[in-house]
């Protein structure tokens, strides 16, 4: 994009009271931004109100500072960094035919690999998931990666980076398409491109960039905004054939990306969980909604349909079937504990009473276990049993 351009999408972008529908109206009366600024108010009012007219005939007073800013951006990351218009052959197809596409798409990364729906997979979920959610998604995405498919998450804490993650680690040693000709994970974020929330997630964005893409519809000094938040979820879910969610509650923001995947006829995917967790019934009210239940990575794949390339092998996952997992326990001294155990949530006091053990005994096992991967230690004292392959 040259400076010129920029100068007019910024302008239009950032002109208050005009919505993003209202500048779709715009360029499809007038062509590109730079010529809307110089239609007469009687051209205009064809198309916008009075106020709208108004508000496009003043220079927003932001916009000097936010184009050197966004051009000198441009300009230290010429091969990793670029802007996508709505004009721009490289804008995404499957975001163009969305209801309310963003007239701008910040980008960071592999820009020389745009993404393909039909070779992506949206996977997302809790802020604060259990630490089966967390190795769930984690494991779920590797699996996915490796057979050939792009994670799409939008890096916010628990699940979705747990899923960017495990994209990286597939992405490594992919047998199905090489791992040069195609993007590893997606983030779609809340913010700016030159901010990263949370900060924990600097390092994990870096790789992010390195291997696969960072996007963002939010102009560069964006804050991270609560609103802007569900409102890149539309983002997550066109860009993919499909969205898995892993854990969530009921107020969960992951309902939000679901039911935008369903209203742009993409398939839902959801993971079971205890009927006991908070954390579960987001999930398991999707899947009474028509969402489809998933153990493991291969059910995805076999739901979906594939283009040549992605690999359909069976690849166990963390989320492997508790006949599995009692398998591995068997093998085990500990099988007894594990058994009883069970896959929910549940406390010192509750294990005494099922295996009859001392708390001093029972204590100790379950720090092997933990020690060993196989238990999670949670707040309030309980310990919850791991899935694993």
């Amino acid at each position: 994009m040259e400076r010129d351009e920029l100068v007019g999408w910024l302008r239009l972008t950032l002109t208050p009271g005009v919505g993003n529908g209202a500048c779709r109206r715009l360029l499809a009366a007038f062509g590109l931004p730079g010529a809307i600024f110089s239609q007469s108010d009687a051209a205009l009012g064809q198309v916008v109100t009075a106020a709208q007219i108004l508000a496009l005939q003043t220079q927003p007073p932001e916009l000097p500072a936010l184009l050197e800013t966004t051009w000198q951006w441009l300009q230290e990351g010429r091969d990793q960094r670029c802007i996508l218009a709505l004009d721009d052959s490289r804008y995404p197809a499957a975001l163009l035919a969305t209801d309310d596409p963003p007239l701008m798409l910040y980008a960071m990364g592999r820009i020389d690999l745009m993404p393909e729906p039909e070779r992506s997979i949206a996977i997302v979920g809790s802020r604060n998931p259990t630490p089966q959610g967390d190795s769930n998604a984690r494991a779920f995405a590797r699996a996915l990666s490796a057979a050939g498919l792009t994670v799409v998450s939008g890096l916010a804490l628990g699940v979705d980076g747990a899923a960017h993650r495990g994209a990286l680690e597939g992405h490594e040693d992919s047998p199905g398409t090489p791992a040069a000709a195609r993007l590893s994970t997606i983030a779609v974020i809340g913010t700016g491109l030159d901010r990263v929330y949370p900060k924990r997630h600097l390092s994990l964005a870096h790789r992010i960039a390195a291997s696969g893409l960072i996007l963002s519809e939010f102009p560069l000094g964006t804050p991270a905004l609560a609103h802007n938040f569900p409102k890149r979820n539309r983002i997550i879910a066109a860009l993919a054939q499909g969205t898995l969610v892993v854990e969530a509650a009921l107020q969960s923001g992951s309902l939000i990306t679901a039911r935008m995947a369903v209203e742009q006829g993409k398939e839902v995917f959801a993971i079971p969980g205890s009927i006991h967790s908070p954390q579960s019934r987001g999930c398991h009210a999707l899947i009474r909604q028509g969402a489809k239940l998933v153990e493991s990575a291969q059910d995805v794949l076999e739901e979906l349909r594939l283009p040549a390339g992605v690999t359909t092998v069976r690849v166990i996952t963390a989320g492997t079937t508790a006949a599995s997992a009692h398998s591995h326990a068997a093998q085990s001294d500990r099988s007894g504990l594990l058994q009883c155990l069970g896959f929910d949530p549940v406390s010192i006091d509750a294990l005494v009473a099922r295996t009859g053990m001392d708390t001093a005994t029972l204590l100790a096992q379950l720090l092997e276990l933990e020690l060993d991967g196989q238990v999670a230690r949670l707040p309030g004292g309980l310990f919850q049993r791991m899935a694993i392959a």
